[in-house]
């Protein structure tokens, strides 16, 4: 059967019997009934009027047995609805903001450092799989580049950014360049990329350089770059766009991967993280990002739900956030991705 969902169709009655199914759910782990929701809550109606309300939430998708249990289970869209319409946004408390500060500030290595320990803090403090994306460089624009013969057979590359972001890396050489071959190099890759994204730089580096002269030297070491381009401008950094991930410990309790399947899946997705990247590939946008269960597009995912913010990084960006069960407490977890972000984006300017 294929459902079609109109939240605003929802009674009030309808709207709370359902928030408070998820609610239950999410706390126990347990199927909820109608005679816990009618004990639990107080809806002023009675526990009949609450099973008649769940069995129409349940033929209209929102609900579902699991087996032969009298009790209830929100559905994806269930989750959807909660999340849009239906929960009330949990602020962090004082104290989970003074760790999470504390925990980050106490961090004196580079941006991997920090959002390694971003990832294993948040997921400490909503129970889930805290993930980080460190900020890709794209289009990141060069201001200037500069060549330095490191050693007989390496040359140092450092690429000076727009807002004075900078990265190193090694080229290697057949022999040593003469120091005004590498200044005339560096002249004229200066002359003709500076001022470009570094995207735009590989994609047409060696159309840029194609004609350019030089003595035998300088065209040698013109010619590893036009071969090398690709590497050499991705800026060779082992923490850009790489997917950090917290502890998978925080969910192993979690009675959702109570059987060894689901265990085994767990971890396939922490060992093999390429589902995790392409899942993460197009959150770009500013702001909050839910996905839950079958909107995931892998159906390895088809059980998680992830939940992700943009942080901003001078003029880049990278992804905070935590995957976890779909049965997640969403009004704790998303503010508490949303202040790590801000955070981070404070942190790392």
């Amino acid at each position: 059967m294929t459902w079609t969902f109109r939240h605003d169709d929802l009674t009030d009655r309808e709207r709370r019997v359902l928030e408070c199914v998820i609610q239950s759910y999410v706390e126990t782990a347990e199927p909820a009934g109608s005679r816990t929701i009618a004990k639990k809550y107080n809806l002023g109606v009675s526990a009949a009027t609450i099973r008649n309300t769940m069995s129409d939430l349940e033929d209209r998708g929102y609900l579902y047995h699991p087996h032969t249990s009298a009790g209830r289970i929100p559905t994806d869209h269930a989750y959807r609805v909660y999340v849009d319409s239906l929960m009330a946004p949990a602020p962090p408390t004082a104290r989970e903001r003074d760790r999470l500060r504390a925990e980050l500030r106490s961090q004196n290595g580079g941006i991997e450092s920090l959002l390694r320990k971003a990832a294993e803090v948040l997921g400490v403090l909503t129970h889930e799989l805290g993930l980080a994306v460190a900020p890709g460089f794209d289009e990141a624009v060069l201001e200037r580049l500069e060549l330095v013969q490191a050693s007989y057979e390496r040359i140092l590359m450092i690429l000076v950014l727009k807002n004075g972001a900078a990265r190193t890396l090694f080229v290697e050489v057949s022999d040593t360049i003469p120091t005004e071959a590498l200044a005339g190099v560096a002249h004229v890759l200066n002359e003709r990329l500076a001022g470009l994204p570094l995207r735009e730089i590989r994609s047409t580096f060696r159309e840029r350089l194609r004609d350019a002269g030089g003595d035998s030297n300088e065209h040698e070491l013109l010619n590893i770059f036009i071969e090398e381009a690709d590497h050499l401008f991705e800026i060779g950094s082992a923490d850009s766009n790489e997917l950090l991930l917290g502890s998978a410990q925080m969910l192993v309790g979690q009675p959702e991967f109570d059987s060894s399947e689901r265990m085994r899946g767990l971890f396939e997705l922490t060992e093999r993280r390429e589902v995790l990247r392409e899942a993460l590939a197009s959150r770009s946008s500013p702001g909050i990002s839910v996905t839950i269960g079958g909107e995931n597009l892998d159906p390895k995912l088809s059980q998680f739900t992830i939940i992700t913010s943009v942080y901003e990084c001078g003029p880049f960006s990278g992804i905070i956030g935590v995957i976890g069960p779909t049965r997640m407490s969403y009004e704790k977890v998303v503010t508490m991705v949303e202040h790590t972000s801000r955070l981070l984006g404070d942190l790392v300017k």
